[in-house]
C-alpha cells in the first residue's frame, strides 16, 4: 500500500502516523506529497490534484479523497480508540463523503494559517 499525503499538513501527518495498517495489509509506503519524487508527477499528471485529496494506492487501484479514507478505515486494525473511530466514521461510503469536504476545508484552513502554500504540481 502506497499513501500519498500531505506532509506539510499538520492533520494530515498526524492521521497517517496514527493509522495502523501493516498488521492488515503488510507493508506501507508513507509519500509526501510535496517531496520531488517522479510517482508524484505521475499522479498529477494522470490528473489527481493532490489539493483535493491523499491518495491511497492498494495493488492496481488509486483511490483519492473520501474513497482514500474509506479504504484506510476498512484496512486498519481497531487496536487502538482512534483506529477504532477511524474505522466506524469512515467505513460508511456516505459518512466518509459527508466529513471528508470538512476535512479537506480544514487542511486548507491551517495550511493558510501556518503561512504554508497549496500543493503545487511537480515537474520531474
Amino acid at each position: 500500500m502506497l499513501i500519498v499525503y500531505d506532509g506539510a499538513c499538520p492533520f494530515c501527518g498526524a492521521y497517517v502516523g496514527l493509522l495502523r495498517l501493516r498488521e492488515q495489509v503488510g507493508e506501507v509506503e508513507l509519500l509526501n506529497a510535496r517531496d520531488p519524487d517522479a510517482r508524484i508527477a505521475n499522479y498529477q499528471q494522470q490528473g489527481f490534484d493532490l489539493d483535493q485529496g491523499m491518495l491511497v494506492v492498494l495493488g492496481d487501484a488509486v483511490h483519492t479523497g473520501a474513497d482514500a479514507m474509506q479504504v484506510l478505515a476498512l484496512c486498519s486494525t481497531v487496536s487502538d480508540w482512534f483506529n477504532r473511530c477511524n474505522a466506524w466514521i469512515f467505513a460508511s461510503r456516505l459518512r466518509a463523503r459527508l466529513l471528508y469536504p470538512l476535512l479537506r476545508a480544514g487542511r486548507r484552513i491551517a495550511l493558510l494559517m501556518l503561512g504554508i502554500p497549496l500543493i503545487r504540481k511537480h515537474h520531474c
